[in-house]
């Protein structure tokens, strides 16, 4: 399984489906389980729970630079 490329679709995912961001927010790991479509070991999920909250963070810190910078 490639982890960065599921970690690309479920932020993709958060950003552009509000009930899908909010159900993320309350329940990451049954979240994400939902779109790999697999139920994997916990540790398996927290990394990817993990990858997604940084990456989505990251990406709003990001514009929120651009609106200082750009």
């Amino acid at each position: 399984m490639d982890i960065k490329g599921k970690i690309d679709e479920i932020v993709n995912k958060v950003k552009s489906d509000p009930n899908f961001a909010e159900q993320f927010k309350s329940e990451p790991v049954k979240a994400v389980e939902g779109v790999i479509g697999v139920d994997l070991p916990d540790d398996v999920v927290n990394n990817i729970v993990d990858g997604v909250k940084n990456k989505v963070s990251f990406d709003g810190l990001k514009e929120k630079l651009g609106g200082i910078f750009g």
